[in-house]
Order: C-alpha cells, then sequence, then structure tokens
C-alpha cells in the first residue's frame, strides 16, 4: 500500500529545542547533513524512513505517534473554513494549507475560530436584525460547539480516563464478567450505592441521590443502556478530579463549556470500561469488525460498539482508522468523529448520497456503500437505523442512523467488505462532504450550489438542476 510523504518539521524543530541542541549538532545525531535538517525543519522536505528509525532510536520517539491524523483534521476544517464567500477571491493552494497547518497550528485554530464567531453573528443578525441586542455572546461558539471541537482537535482520545478505565475494568474481569453485575457489585461494595428502579413516572435512564447514595436506572432501558450508565457514576464518583483537571486544561470559555465537557469525558470513560482498549482492539481484529458480534460479547449496543471503535488512537496500539457519525432522519449530524481522511463537514447536513441516510428506509438490516469523495479517496462505508426508546407503546422512539467506515486500503479487516469488487471504479458512489462546499458538477441531489461558484442560468433549458456552474 503507498503511504503519503510525512513531513514533521514542527516536531523535529521542537525535539532540537528541547534538547537546547543546534542544527548541527542535531544533525550530525542523526547522520544528515545540516542543510537536510533545515530542510525538514521547514517542511521542504518530507522525512525519509532512514530518519525516522533514527529518530526512534536516539530520542525514544513512537514513529506510530507521527500520523498525519491531526494535521488532516485540522487541514479539513481549514479548508472548509476558507471556503466561504468571505475569502473570496484568495483561493488557497493544497501546498500553502498544508504549510499552515504543519507549521502554525495555532495560527490556523484561530482563524478557524474567527471565522466561527463571524458565522455565529452572521446568523444572529438574520435572525434577529435590527431587533437584536449586539453583545459579545454572539460572536462566540456555543458551549456544545466548543466542547464538540475539544473532542474533535484530542483526535476523540483521552488516554488518562482510557488507561484508568482499562485497569479498573481488568480488576472487574470484564469483559468476561457479566457488565451489569460487575458494576452494580463495585459499586455497591466500594461506594456502599444501592441500585434501584427508577419511578413509573420518571422519564429517566439515571438519577443519582447523593445524601441517600442511591443510583435510580430505568428499569425499561436495555442492559446496554443501565451498564453504561453505571460506569458513568463510577467516574462521577472515582475520578472527579482527573476530569476537572482535563476540563480545566481545556481553557473553555465559559462555566457551561466545562459542565458540559466533564459530562462528556464521564462519557468517555463510560464507554472504555465497558469496551476496555486491549480486550475490544483485539476482538475488533478477530471479528473483523463485525459490529453484532462485538456487541453480543461485550454485552454493548450497536451505537456503544461503533463510536468505541472510533476512539481506538492509542500511541504505539492503534486500531483501523475510521469514521463514525450518528445521524438524525432531518440529516443533522448529532455525533461525528473521523479517524480517517474523511472530515464531517461543521455546519450543514451530510451528503445525500451517502448511505447513513439509506438505512431509514431498511430498519433492522447493515447496509454497505463503496464511496468516493471528490479529492478522489475511496472508502467503505456501513450504516443501520437504530431506534432508543422509553418503554412502552406510548413512549416516543427517537431514531437515529449510524455509519461507520473506513478508506478502501484498510477494506479487508471488516468483514462488510466480503463479496464487494473493490477494484472496480463504477462500484464506487460519488458523494461529497456537504452541498456547500462540495465541487461536484453533475450531482442530482445537489441542494444548494457551492459557495465559491459562480451560476449560469439559461431560460431555455432546464437540466437536472436549474442552473450551471461556471
Amino acid at each position: 500500500m503507498a503511504t503519503g510523504k510525512l513531513y514533521i518539521g514542527r516536531r523535529v524543530r521542537e525535539l532540537r529545542e528541547a534538547g537546547k541542541a543546534t542544527q548541527a549538532a542535531f544533525a550530525e545525531r542523526l547522520g544528515i547533513s545540516t542543510s537536510y535538517l533545515n530542510q525538514i525543519e521547514n517542511n521542504q522536505r518530507p522525512v525519509s524512513a532512514a530518519v525516522l528509525l533514527s529518530l526512534a532510536e536516539k530520542f525514544q520517539i513512537d514513529i506510530a505517534s507521527l500520523s498525519a491524523g491531526d494535521s488532516d483534521r485540522l487541514l479539513s476544517a481549514l479548508s472548509e473554513t476558507l471556503a466561504d464567500p468571505l475569502f473570496a477571491p484568495y483561493s488557497p493552494t493544497l501546498h500553502e494549507l498544508k504549510l499552515v497547518t504543519q507549521n502554525a497550528p495555532g495560527f490556523a485554530h484561530a482563524l478557524i475560530s474567527c471565522h466561527q464567531a463571524y458565522r455565529l453573528n452572521s446568523e444572529q443578525l438574520a435572525s434577529f436584525d435590527d431587533q437584536m441586542i449586539r453583545t459579545n455572546s454572539f460572536s462566540e461558539p456555543t458551549p456544545y460547539e466548543e466542547v464538540r471541537d475539544f473532542f474533535h482537535f484530542v483526535d476523540n482520545y483521552v488516554h488518562e480516563l482510557d488507561v484508568s478505565a482499562e485497569r479498573l475494568a481488568a480488576r472487574l474481569d470484564l469483559p468476561e464478567r457479566d457488565p451489569v453485575a460487575a458494576l452494580a457489585e463495585h459499586l455497591e461494595t466500594q461506594h456502599r450505592v444501592r441500585l434501584l428502579k427508577a419511578g413509573p413516572n420518571e422519564e429517566i435512564l439515571r438519577r443519582y441521590d447523593p445524601a441517600a447514595r442511591a443510583l435510580f436506572l430505568s428499569p425499561y432501558a436495555p442492559a446496554a443502556t443501565r451498564s453504561f450508565q453505571m460506569a458513568f457514576q463510577i467516574a462521577a464518583l472515582e475520578l472527579e478530579a482527573e476530569i476537572d483537571a482535563i476540563a480545566r486544561r481545556a481553557e473553555f470559555r465559559t462555566p457551561e463549556a466545562v459542565e458540559i465537557c466533564r459530562i462528556g469525558l464521564q462519557n468517555y470513560f463510560a464507554g472504555a470500561l465497558t469496551l476496555p482498549y486491549q480486550p475490544f482492539l483485539a476482538a475488533a481484529r478477530e471479528l473483523r469488525h463485525d459490529l453484532e458480534l462485538l456487541a453480543a460479547r461485550f454485552g454493548a449496543s450497536l451505537e456503544q460498539v461503533a463510536h468505541r471503535l472510533s476512539t481506538l488512537q492509542r500511541s504505539g496500539m492503534k486500531g483501523v482508522p475510521v469514521f463514525f457519525a450518528r445521524i438524525d432522519r432531518a440529516g443533522n449530524i448529532t455525533k461525528r468523529h473521523s479517524a480517517a481522511r474523511l472530515q464531517f463537514a461543521r455546519y450543514g447536513a451530510a451528503c445525500p448520497l451517502w448511505n447513513a441516510h439509506q438505512a431509514f428506509e431498511m430498519p433492522g438490516r447493515i447496509i454497505r456503500q463503496l464511496a468516493e469523495t471528490p479529492d478522489g479517496v475511496r472508502y467503505l462505508s456501513v450504516a443501520t437505523e437504530i431506534a432508543k426508546s422509553g418503554g412502552g407503546f406510548n413512549a416516543v422512539q427517537r431514531r437515529y442512523a449510524i455509519a461507520l467506515g473506513c478508506e478502501i486500503s484498510y477494506a479487508g479487516d471488516f468483514v462488510y467488505a466480503d463479496g464487494l469488487d473493490l477494484t472496480a471504479r463504477s462500484a464506487f458512489d460519488p458523494i461529497g462532504i456537504s452541498c456547500r462546499i462540495c465541487e461536484r458538477t453533475d450531482c442530482a441531489q445537489r441542494a444548494v450550489p457551492p459557495l465559491k461558484r459562480r451560476l449560469a442560468v439559461d431560460h431555455n433549458r432546464r437540466g437536472m438542476l436549474p442552473y450551471a456552474l461556471m
């Protein structure tokens, strides 16, 4: 499999400066010329395999940690930001964007934040017009968006919590034991917390009474949901200091964002405890990422399994880089993460040609799709519908589609690739990220024109769309 060139100039420069070495001394230790080191540090040349091995041997650098995943995510976010007509007529090349994200990631994040503030302010102006009271709050990202971006840019992996969860899982003999029984016993013996059923009129999944040391769980929730909620409570009881420290380091703008992040981190621990890293990674490889078999083995839901697969980003022990998303019936992406090159749109709905939308038409089935994005990268995508209910005939059912996939070079690691022709170009459906930034000119499902294209309207001719893109 061909691999992309690796430009890690900023990382190499930071390593050299941390050791207070000159370029000449550092180059001599690596066994390369000073001019070559200078070109590497300025991202004018990629690092060779020999230099990588020398870094690993002489400076204890984990080669796996030098993946381009972080840069790819930042590159995607910056590209979407600069696609806004606000920046017309400037159109940066891919090389320019890579130079910024690799050499000045802080600047790229700052520009994205500025654009986000501009966009939020514009939306408020459009909604409230002259009646709006102009305050700084309208030019800042919402607390939810702040937390979403925090998890996005830490690669959806929180090492301290993941390792703590794995250690506790080993002590509780998970996943060999039934998670509901094991977690209930731990809460009772270690924290004197009793498990009780929530009342018939309580529309809750979990309610904790600290005074009575009682955890009330919905009697109608599936076992996977109950075990997850117990694991969440364990995080709240045992890892408060660690979670608070992580949230403080993120330097959120508002107390609301801090609280939302704390909930997110407790959810992260719960997923890591019920699906401990190394046993889950081994099972995923053994079962070739079969979602249903993994769910059965660990007593988890399909959504929990798919989400956990997207967090397997531990240095030196990474899983297959996958993308994961949860979509509601209106096309809103309510959960998203990608360790692959496919990056979801930060604003707007997902591409209507993506098979995630088809999952609502085929409940109970896992559907497969071979897809190609405008940049020529090909993917295997699987999607299925899930339903969440509070129980009973009159209860409201929330319906979502979950989608999971990987770049086609990893498709052989997935059972869902069996029987598909991965070599035929005609087998791949053309999809995009979102209509507003997709440059395809021949898409019959286009909802809105791309931001940076002019339109031509011919009153004497009508094609699939009422305009042509220039």
